[in-house]
């Protein structure tokens, strides 16, 4: 028994710097790509879909730096996406793609796959640690300007943002493409429901953590909850950024605890909707 814990041991040892060395992906093919809750990822091919239902794709990218209370790319996936597809599919007529009796499809897709020009919009939570390579930097430009929809979410504060729109440059490069706080005028804060200011959402963690006391992650430098988009030469929204809130956990989070719905799932659907009804018609 010694012995096996001798060579356990070594085994971790021996890990700890391949891991360093190779990054997150070198330690993620032991036990696979799995969910913020441990689901096991539904990984996107081109000729995987089974339909052209709508279906959700969650970006696959590497994280470059540590922020307090990521998950990197794992953050708010399947069940954010799946939820809020499930809610678009009981309030609207919106088709959706099932992989089962009652869950939808939440595929797992690189930038760099040409599965992704089947996804209708994709999302990515803690964007605030991504780094993009020049490949899946023009992955995502080409993707964009052909006529998809990205939704990022969940990242906080200032260091979080610069993070993001440094690497989101490398694919739309700010003289071209400028980012923008979206005006409450918007239609899409029309498209089905009224709304009236971008929902600040706390993680479920650090809700309970505080006792509900603030929805402020970081305190006065995450304050206001912002949405801002990217627009194309006609004025189409090509991307949105929800900065110092996480709106998908309004939805991953909706059966974890009754409060914490009523405080904030309302609100984030009826923005998710609105947005994924907005990328959908324009």
């Amino acid at each position: 028994m010694r012995r096996l814990f001798v060579i356990a041991g070594a085994v971790v040892l021996l890990a700890a710097p391949a891991v360093a060395q190779f990054g997150q992906d070198f330690f993620q093919s032991f036990g696979g790509l799995r969910g913020e809750q441990g689901d096991p990822a539904e990984i996107a091919t081109a000729d995987k879909m089974p339909d052209r239902d709508l279906t959700a794709c969650h970006m696959l990218y590497t994280s470059v730096r540590r922020e307090q209370n990521g998950a990197g790319w794992r953050t708010d996936y399947p069940w954010g996406e799946r939820h809020l597809l499930i809610r678009l599919s009981e309030l609207t007529k919106t088709r959706v793609s099932w992989l089962s009796d009652g869950i939808p499809h939440s595929y797992l897709v690189r930038l760099t796959d040409p599965a992704l020009f089947q996804c209708s919009f994709l999302m990515a939570s803690d964007v605030g640690t991504i780094g993009l390579t020049p490949e899946e930097a023009a992955g995502l430009r080409l993707y964009l300007e052909k006529g998809g929809f990205l939704w990022v979410d969940d990242f906080w504060g200032n260091a979080a943002w610069a993070q993001w729109t440094r690497e989101f440059a490398k694919a739309m490069p700010p003289d071209e493409y400028p980012i923008e706080d979206v005006p409450m005028t918007d239609p899409l804060f029309q498209t089905m429901f009224v709304i009236d200011k971008v929902p600040q959402v706390t993680s479920i963690r650090v809700w309970r953590a505080v006792g509900g006391r603030t929805t402020s992650e970081r305190g006065a430098e995450t304050a206001v909850a912002h949405l801002r988009a990217v627009r194309d030469t006609h004025g189409r929204i090509m991307a949105v950024m929800t900065h110092n809130t996480d709106v998908s956990d309004s939805w991953e989070r909706e059966t974890d605890d009754p409060q914490f719905f009523y405080q904030f799932s309302p609100d984030g659907y009826a923005l998710g909707i609105n947005v994924l009804l907005y990328a959908l018609t324009h």
